[in-house]
C-alpha cells in the first residue's frame, strides 16, 4: 500500500486548486520545467546545440519519472535535484544528455522550481480573492444602512452598520490581492552556479554569462534577477509576508462571521453549515472555521521562512532546505482559505431584523455617547453626566428603556428624545465611509 499526502488531516486545503498546484507531482513538473528552460536558454544564446533544447524539453515529461523514488534518493544529497538531473540526463539520450543541468547548481533549479510552484499557485488563488471581493462589494452596498451593534472588547459600544463592517472585510481582501499581485509579478528565476558567480557558464564558452539569467527567466515567464539570490532570500520572505497577510485578512472576516453566527447572536449565518457527528440540530460555520484555522497557522510558517534569511556564505547549509515545506504549507493553507472565503461570502445570509433587535439589548444605553454630547448644552455637562449615570443604573434595575426614563425629566420636555435615542440614527458617517471604500477597485 502506498502512502500519499491526500489532505486527510487538512480539510482547509484538500480538493482546492492550491492542493494540486503544490503536490509532489506539481513540484516535479516545476523542477523539470526549470531544467528544460535552462537548456533552451543556453541554446537560444548559441551555448549548446539547438537539438539539445528539443531533446531535453521532450525528455522532461513528468510521467517518465518516479516521484517516490526521487524523494527517497534525495536523502543522498539533501535535495531532489541531484537524482532528477541524473535521470533527466539519461532520458535526454547519449548525444544531448551532457547538456542537462550544464553550469547550474542544485539550488538554482530548486529555487527556480519553488518560484514556479508559488507563481502557479498564486495564479489560482487570485481569482478566488476576486470572487470574495465581488461578493463583499455586493453585501456592503446592500447593507450600507443596516444598523447593528458595534462591539468593542466583546461588549456593545455604539451603533455601526453591517455595510461598513463588510466594507472593512473587502478592504483587507483588496490589500491581500494587491500584495499577492505585486509579489507574483516580481518572482525571479534563480541562476548563479556553484557560488553565485556564473563562472561555470563562462567556462563552457559563454562570453557574456550575465546574459544567461535573463534568457532563462524569459523562458520561464519570470523576472530576471539582478543578482543570484542563493543567500539573498527576499523573494521567499516576500512570499511569506503576502501569504501570511492574506491568511490573516481572510481570518478577520472568518472570526467576525464565527462571532456573529453564534446561537446567542445569530446576525449572520453561513449559506450551508456543516453537520455534527453527535448533534443533528447543528449547522456549524465550517467555512469560517477552516479559514480561522489557516489564519492561526500561517504566522508560524512565515516565521520559519523569515528565519531562513540568515543564510551564511554563498550557499547555506540548511537555510534554503528549511523553506520548502513551510512555504508549501503556506501556499496550501492560503489557497484553501481563499477558496473557502469565496464560498463563504457568496452564500452568507444576513439577518437585519436580528441586528436591529440587538440594538435594544442595552435598553437604549448604546446611544449614551450621543446623549452625553447632545444633552450637555441643555443640562450642563456635569448635570448631563450625573443624570445619565443614574438613569443607566435604573434602566437595568427597573427594566425600562433609557428613552422612557429620559421622558420623565422635566428639563427635556422640548427635546426630541425619539430621534436622540434611536440607535439607527446614530451610525455617524458609516454610510459615507462605506461608499468611499466601495470606490476602490
Amino acid at each position: 500500500m502506498t502512502s500519499a499526502d491526500t489532505g486527510l488531516l487538512a480539510p482547509g486545503w484538500a480538493g482546492s486548486p492550491a492542493a494540486d498546484a503544490t503536490g509532489d507531482h506539481a513540484w516535479l513538473r516545476a523542477l523539470l520545467d526549470a531544467e528544460a528552460a535552462l537548456t533552451r536558454a543556453q541554446a537560444g544564446l548559441g551555448l549548446v546545440p539547438a537539438g539539445a533544447a528539443t531533446a531535453v524539453t521532450e525528455a522532461a515529461d513528468p510521467a517518465r519519472f518516479d516521484v517516490r523514488s526521487l524523494a527517497e534518493r534525495a536523502r543522498g544529497g539533501g535535495n531532489p535535484v541531484i537524482p532528477l538531473a541524473a535521470e533527466l540526463t539519461k532520458a535526454a539520450g547519449e548525444e544531448y544528455g551532457p547538456y542537462v543541468h550544464r553550469g547550474a547548481t542544485s539550488q538554482d533549479i530548486m529555487d527556480t522550481a519553488t518560484v514556479l510552484v508559488a507563481a502557479r499557485t498564486l495564479d489560482l488563488l487570485l481569482p478566488d480573492l476576486v470572487r470574495t471581493e465581488r461578493a463583499l462589494a455586493r453585501l456592503a452596498a446592500e447593507h450600507r444602512d443596516t444598523a447593528m451593534p458595534g462591539r468593542t472588547l466583546t461588549q456593545h459600544a455604539v451603533p455601526t452598520t453591517f455595510g461598513l463592517k463588510v466594507a472593512g472585510w473587502r478592504t483587507l481582501v483588496l490589500d491581500a490581492r494587491d500584495r499577492i499581485t505585486a509579489v507574483r509579478d516580481a518572482l525571479p528565476a534563480q541562476l548563479g552556479g556553484a557560488a553565485g558567480t556564473l563562472a561555470a557558464f563562462g567556462a563552457y564558452g559563454a562570453e557574456e554569462a550575465t546574459a544567461l539569467p535573463e534568457a532563462y527567466a524569459r523562458e520561464l515567464g519570470l523576472r530576471a534577477p539582478l543578482l543570484p539570490w542563493h543567500t539573498l532570500r527576499t523573494p521567499i520572505a516576500d512570499l511569506a509576508g503576502c501569504l501570511a497577510f492574506t491568511a490573516g485578512a481572510l481570518g478577520k472576516l472568518a472570526v467576525d462571521v464565527l462571532t456573529l453566527s453564534r446561537t446567542e447572536i445569530g446576525e449572520v449565518a453561513e449559506g450551508s453549515g456543516g453537520g455534527s457527528s453527535a448533534m443533528p440540530h447543528k449547522a456549524n460555520p465550517v467555512r469560517s472555521t477552516l479559514i480561522a484555522a489557516a489564519a492561526r497557522r500561517a504566522p508560524q510558517l512565515a516565521a520559519t521562512l523569515y528565519g531562513s534569511l540568515a543564510a551564511e556564505d554563498e550557499r547555506p547549509a540548511g537555510a534554503w532546505h528549511a523553506e520548502w515545506e513551510p512555504l508549501r504549507d503556506l501556499l496550501r493553507l492560503t489557497g484553501g482559505a481563499a477558496r473557502d472565503a469565496a464560498e463563504l461570502t457568496e452564500g452568507l445570509r444576513v439577518h437585519p431584523d436580528t441586528m436591529r433587535a440587538h440594538l435594544g439589548l442595552t435598553h437604549g444605553l448604546i446611544v449614551s455617547e450621543r446623549l452625553s454630547a447632545e444633552l450637555a448644552p441643555v443640562l450642563g455637562r456635569a448635570r448631563a453626566k450625573a443624570l445619565l449615570t443614574e438613569l443607566a443604573r435604573r434602566t437595568y434595575a427597573e427594566d425600562r428603556s433609557l428613552g422612557e426614563l429620559l421622558a420623565e425629566v422635566p428639563e427635556l420636555k422640548d427635546v426630541d428624545l425619539g430621534a436622540l435615542t434611536d440607535p439607527a440614527r446614530y451610525t455617524g458617517s458609516a454610510g459615507t465611509l462605506t461608499d468611499r471604500a466601495l470606490e476602490r477597485r
